[in-house]
Parts: structure tokens; C-alpha cells; sequence
């Protein structure tokens, strides 16, 4: 999970043993529909066995892939549920496998396809045929409520079996080998099993940085104190708002901690929702909690919220519902893998009528930003990024913010710097370099990708030699694109071209933050350079322009 390491997800280009490449949760059961259904006809004495957790299993495409895959009745098909009991119930223990070992067992199959034959050519009434299948079915249920769902989509259930029993599965795989339908064999595991920090909290333990294992403690920097995540500020400021306005309400898919909503969920228990790894139903939720007077936030990160780019369109905006979309991790994330990457929401959500976006330069102005987000009458998205805010005074009473108006931060008349989210920060130490060059410079904090302050932009754009746009978020369709638009469509005609920084048209590759900027060109050093650079080519600059090297500090 470092640059250029190995990825931390599923990578097919990476490992021939990657079957899939997968990130997002919910997606083995239909990669593995479509391999099947190849392999009926190309390799038939082939299996495909896929894995899935008992929290993806909840998800709706995991429900629509069993279902496929009953109805197709799949052969040599097997599905392995890993339930460590974060999301299904407690397994019914020993008697239940007991029976299912003898349900699904080699002489058992063959008495089961000898009276098929038999009902087939004639021999046993429809009626009898009908009765003995309909006991088994009711007599696996009796040992099993688990196994009534599955036998439902069309699967034959096998457990469930002490994933920790290597013995155990084994013979349940050897059993699901024989079987002429479907097969999900359903185990129960320990999460954290074997390391009791980890077991003891399964949680904290999910996803862990270097920890001292003889302690089972995690090891922090020792360091200056850091300020505030967004994410922690998110959260204490949506539990303030909550605080004064009965209305609001939260919503996650799975993610209370990442989301920071965990500590929400502890002050306001009965404002707290989480629909598991199911970031359609959740919006279409909110939605329906909109409807009804409410003012949800749906807190996903960016990358999971495009699962549920129809639900955003369908049930939000076009009913023009004030559903507010808490959009963590947007931007490059650091080392995770490319499915993680939050540089695409602007694009996926600007061309949608009714939406508000908008991104805080800072921790304060993101308060201030939910807190305008739950007072608007239609749909509304706030970016922010992963990591630490700049550690800027925190102000304790909330601020209603003018919808699609910038911020004037700093005046020049050389170079205009509009930088959208906590890159404002970059272009006001842009700007302090330049200045130290005698090159003055304009920073404007946007605040707003849609409604843009046109009005500002068009004027400042005309005032200005050279224009630089900073986003982190794909150049394609994103917040420089909208500038653009904007423009063009205005007929305003800029000195010189603009320049654009952020996330070029490919993949980010894990790496740390500030290497996935430097790759792309929107570091400091590289911004300032190439300011420099067009400076330099510019008539009136050319002569006093000073032909220097930035360093990777920018200086």
C-alpha cells in the first residue's frame, strides 16, 4: 500500500491468482455468475468458488447475483459465506451442520438423484415427489433459518462450519463438489481470531497502521499535536446541529466509524441510521426521510457514493429533496487502491439540475458549510478530503453561507489562483512565492462548483494575465471544465489560456497523498513552476521573469 508496494485490494493485472479486480464490497458473488456461465459450456469439469463476507452478503447486488445464479442453476457453482457474526445472526451450532453433513452427503445425492429419475420416467406420483422434497426443505429450516433463504434463491445450504476447522471445510467443499445445483456453504469465523486485542475489538482492529502486537496498542507519532480530521470535525458538528434541530438525522452504509458518525450514534442513538453496505437503499431512505419533513445526511465516501449515482438522480434530485450528501475522502485518499480514489464526484454530480456542491477551504468553513446545507430546501454535496485540517481557529457559533458566492482571500493583477476545497490553502502559498518575485497574485477560495459565482470569475479572468484553476478531482468534467464552460458560454475571452491543475485522465495508483499530487502536478513546487514558466513566455513578463529552479518545498 505504498508507492509502487503491492495494492491492498484484489488486483488482476498484479497477481495471476486476482481472479477479479475488486475494492468495494458486494461484487464476488456477480463476477463469479458471469465466469461460471462461461465455463458451463468452455470448461464444464471447472469450479468457480467465490468468497463474500456476511456484511457484502446484505448488499443488493449480492441478492440479485444469488438470485441469477438459482435461476440459472448453475453447476460446479460454490459460494463460501465467511460470517463472523457482524451482520448475521449467531449460527445455530453443531446439530444444524451435523444434519447438513448428511443432507449433502455422497450416498444421500445419489438416493436424491435416483428418485428424480424415477419421478422422471413415471414411477413416483407428482404428488409424493412434491411431499418428500418440500420435508427436506422444511426439515433444514427447522435446524437452520439460514439455510430457508438460501434454498429459496435456489442454492443448496451446507452449514454452518467452523471456518477456523480446517477438517470441517474440507468436507463441506467436498460435498458442495457433488452437488448438481448451486451451493453456498455457510462458515462462522472469529474476526481478529487468533490476536484478543483484535478479537476483543473487531472494529478498531478492521483496518490497522503499525501497532506494538506485545501491548496491542497502536504506535503514534510523538510529535506536534495535529489538528482535527474533517472527518472528526464533521461529525461534532453535525452532532451540534442535531443538538438544536430535531430534524436532522444521519445516515451511513456500513461506514459509522470511517464517517466519524460512531460518536454521533453515541449522542443521538435515535438520529442514527446505518443500512449496511447498501449505499442505494440508503439514499432512496434518506430520500423517503426527506419526504416526510426530515433533513438527512448521508454521510459516504465519494468513491461509495457512485454506487448510487441513480438513486442521487432519481429519488433526490429530480424530486428536488433537501437530502445532504457528506462526501468523505474526496480527492486522492493516499494508499488506497485505485477504487478508492474520491476524484470523480464533481463530475458525476454537476451535470444534475437542483444540486448544490460545495467544498470548505478549511475545518471552520466546512462547519459552516453543513450547517447552510441543512437550512436549503433541495439537495446539497459538501467534498472534503482525508486527513487533517490546516488548524485554523474553530468558531463556536454556525454561519449561514450565500449560496454560489466565492471568497476574495487575496488581491493582484498578475495572476488569478481559484482553487476549490483546502487547495486554497496551496494557491495562497503560491501567491506568497510569487510576491517574493515582485508577481502579484489574486487567490479566490470558490466554495461553490454549482452554482459557480460566475460574476466574480468572468471579472477577475479579464483583470488577469494568466489564470490557474486547482482542484483535486479529475481534470475531465471537474471544476476547472465547469470554469470553462462558463466562460466560453459568457463570451468572455481570457488574456491567455488556463492553466488547470489536478488528477490527469487515468487511475491514481496508491501512493501517499502528497506523492499522488506531485505525480499529477498540483503540488506547490509544480504549481508555482509552471506559473513561472507561462510567465516567462508572456511579452511583458519575459524580460523580468526570473529564470529559476523550484525546489519540492516550493521555494
Amino acid at each position: 500500500r505504498k508507492k509502487d508496494g503491492i495494492s491492498g485490494f484484489l488486483k488482476r493485472d498484479e497477481s495471476e491468482y486476482d481472479s477479479f479486480g475488486a475494492g468495494h464490497a458486494g461484487t464476488s458473488i456477480s463476477a463469479a455468475v458471469g465466469m461460471s456461465t462461461v465455463f458451463q459450456t468452455e470448461r464444464p469439469n471447472n469450479y468457480v468458488v467465490t468468497l463474500i463476507g456476511d456484511g457484502s452478503i446484505a448488499s443488493g447486488m449480492a441478492l440479485e447475483a444469488l438470485n441469477n445464479a438459482g435461476g440459472l442453476g448453475l453447476k460446479n457453482f460454490i459460494v463460501v459465506l465467511n460470517d463472523n457474526e457482524m451482520s448475521i445472526s449467531p449460527n445455530v451450532g453443531a446439530l444444524s451442520w451435523l444434519f447438513s453433513h448428511a443432507v449433502t452427503s455422497r450416498t444421500t445425492n445419489l438416493i436424491r438423484e435416483r428418485f428424480k429419475h424415477f419421478y422422471k420416467k413415471g414411477y413416483v406420483p407428482e404428488v409424493v415427489y412434491k411431499a418428500v422434497d418440500r420435508v427436506e426443505e422444511l426439515t433444514q429450516g427447522f435446524f437452520s433459518s439460514a439455510s430457508m433463504l438460501f434454498e429459496a434463491f435456489g442454492f443448496r445450504y451446507i452449514g454452518p462450519v467452523d471456518g477456523h476447522n480446517v477438517g470441517e471445510i474440507i468436507t463441506a467443499i467436498e460435498h458442495a463438489k457433488t452437488q448438481d445445483v448451486p451451493v453456498l456453504i455457510h462458515t462462522y469465523t472469529t474476526k481478529g481470531k487468533g490476536y484478543e486485542p483484535a478479537e476483543q475489538d473487531p472494529i478498531t482492529w478492521h483496518g490497522v497502521v503499525p501497532f506494538d502486537a506485545e501491548k496491542g496498542k497502536f504506535i503514534t507519532s510523538t510529535g506536534a499535536k495535529k489538528p482535527p480530521s474533517f472527518t472528526v470535525v464533521f461529525a461534532e458538528a453535525l452532532s451540534e446541529i442535531a443538538d438544536k434541530n430535531p430534524k436532522v438525522v444521519a445516515v451511513t452504509a456500513g461506514m459509522s466509524t470511517g464517517t466519524g458518525l460512531d460518536k454521533f450514534h453515541a449522542k443521538h442513538p435515535n438520529k442514527f441510521f446505518d443500512v449496511g453496505i447498501c449505499e442505494q437503499h440508503g439514499v432512496t431512505f434518506a430520500a423517503g426521510m426527506a419526504c416526510e419533513g426530515h433533513r438527512p445526511v448521508c454521510a459516504i465516501y465519494s468513491t461509495f457514493l457512485q454506487r448510487a449515482f441513480d438513486q442521487v438522480v432519481h429519488d433526490v434530485c429530480v424530486q428536488n429533496l433537501p437530502v445532504i450528501f457528506a462526501m468523505d475522502r474526496a480527492g486522492v485518499v493516499g494508499n488506497d487502491g485505485e477504487t478508492h480514489q474520491g476524484v470523480f464526484d464533481i463530475a458525476y454530480l454537476r451535470a444534475l439540475p437542483n444540486l448544490t456542491i460545495m467544498s470548505p477551504k478549511d475545518e471552520a468553513e466546512l462547519r459552516n458549510m453543513l450547517y447552510t446545507a441543512t437550512l436549503l430546501e433541495g439537495p446539497s454535496a459538501i467534498r472534503y478530503p482525508r486527513g487533517n485540517g490546516v488548524g485554523v481557529e474553530m468558531p463556536t457559533a454556525f454561519q449561514k453561507i450565500e449560496i454560489g458566492k466565492s471568497e476574495l482571500l487575496r488581491a493582484g493583477k498578475d495572476v488569478l489562483l481559484i482553487a476549490f476545497g483546502p487547495l486554497v490553502y496551496s494557491a495562497l502559498s503560491v501567491a506568497e512565492s510569487l510576491s517574493n518575485l515582485g508577481i502579484t497574485a489574486s487567490v479566490v477560495n470558490a466554495r461553490f462548483a454549482k452554482p459557480l459565482d460566475s460574476e466574480m470569475i468572468h471579472a477577475l479572468v479579464t483583470e488577469h494575465q494568466i489564470c490557474a484553476v486547482l482542484e483535486d478531482h479529475s481534470l475531465l468534467a471537474g471544476f476547472s471544465s465547469a470554469i470553462l464552460e462558463s466562460l466560453n458560454d459568457a463570451g468572455v475571452m481570457p488574456s491567455h489560456s488556463i492553466l488547470r491543475f489536478g488528477v490527469a485522465d487515468e487511475f491514481v495508483v496508491h501512493a501517499s497523498q502528497e506523492e499522488q499530487h506531485q505525480h499529477f502536478g498540483y503540488d506547490k513546487a509544480s504549481i508555482l513552476a509552471k506559473i513561472l514558466a507561462t510567465l516567462s513566455n508572456i511579452g511583458s513578463y519575459s524580460a523580468r521573469t526570473p529564470r529559476i529552479e523550484v525546489n519540492t518545498q516550493g521555494v
